[in-house]
């Protein structure tokens, strides 16, 4: 049996990566029978349960302008770029289909800042699902769920092992995280959103010397730092059997990147882990498994909460 659910965690425009790591584990011959994703994760792994292969995915992302994913958001929204260029591109993948047309189970996870409660979506329309696992707070507008006001999932789960094992119990979960072991931190390029947004150079680094920019800066790479922090807490709570971390370190958040090379370093990263994932295939692992009751690590959307806003 090769049978796996796989979480993907979020990392901004690292999660394609992800795309590599699918392909990667089709090769080895596994077969993906669950996925779940938080933020980019979430992303990938919605276009995935779509039915659409690693290869059709690189192709099409090939031919998208980056640019045009992160816009300046012009309404009141309290963001800084607007959900409207990522949008348009996962509409290419997603349109209108829903969760109960997926060709795998899949589901994504946010954070309804109202409640603050982690917010399981696993029905309804895949687009909006997607775009609320991605709404990182402050630079994308919350996502307006029923009566849920949702953000990124990453801010309580940023790898959903727990959701994969809910969704999937009997099968091995292979958790991939993009940020590096603590040890290497201390290497990581500070985020910096200003360098993705669409305006001219000499403009940024004006805008960059002022208090305010300096100030939200040193916010931003504190909660860069928490974030990491949170996802080793709950990779050791969580304990999905395989952890893998393509390395991903070098690249910003919000970068402008070739994605053949992202997706190459997470194919490369199922090659350094398959003793561990083959490991994992046994039958004892299979036979205690079949005991697990997961529940889901959060609070279900239910038919009745439907009808997105953004």
């Amino acid at each position: 049996m090769k049978d796996i659910s796989v979480a993907l965690g979020g990392g901004g425009i690292r999660g394609i990566a992800h795309i590599g790591v699918l392909r990667a584990l089709e090769k080895q011959g596994f077969r993906i029978k669950a996925i779940t994703g938080t933020s980019a994760g979430g992303l990938v792994g919605a276009v995935y349960a779509c039915g659409f292969s690693p290869d059709e995915i690189e192709e099409i992302l090939a031919s998208v302008n980056q640019s045009r994913f992160f816009t300046l958001a012009i309404d009141s929204s309290p963001a800084l770029l607007s959900l409207e260029g990522l949008a348009g591109m996962l509409s290419t993948f997603i349109g209108d289909r829903t969760f109960d047309s997926l060709k795998i189970p899949f589901a994504c996870t946010a954070v309804d800042l109202d409640s603050a409660q982690e917010i399981v979506i696993d029905s309804g329309r895949v687009m909006d699902a997607a775009l609320a696992t991605a709404a990182f707070p402050g630079v994308f507008p919350p996502m307006k769920l029923g009566h849920f006001n949702l953000v990124d999932g990453g801010v309580l789960d940023p790898v959903p092992v727990a959701l994969a094992r809910w969704l999937a119990p009997e099968l091995p979960v292979i958790a991939v995280c993009l940020s590096p072991e603590p040890e290497k931190w201390g290497k990581l390029p500070p985020f910096a959103v200003l360098s993705s947004v669409p305006l001219p150079h000499k403009l940024i680094e004006q805008v960059s010397r002022l208090k305010l920019t300096q100030t939200i800066q040193v916010f931003t790479r504190s909660m860069d730092v928490i974030s990491r922090s949170l996802t080793e807490l709950r990779l050791q709570i969580d304990q999905p059997e395989v952890i893998i971390r393509p390395d991903v370190a070098e690249f910003g958040l919000l970068d402008s990147v070739k994605p053949k090379t992202l997706i190459e370093i997470g194919e490369q990263a199922v090659q350094e882990n398959l003793t561990a994932i083959k490991s994992n295939l046994t039958w004892s692992g299979r036979f205690f498994r079949k005991f697990r009751h997961p529940v889901p690590p959060g609070v279900p959307i239910s038919n009745e909460q439907k009808g997105i806003k953004h």
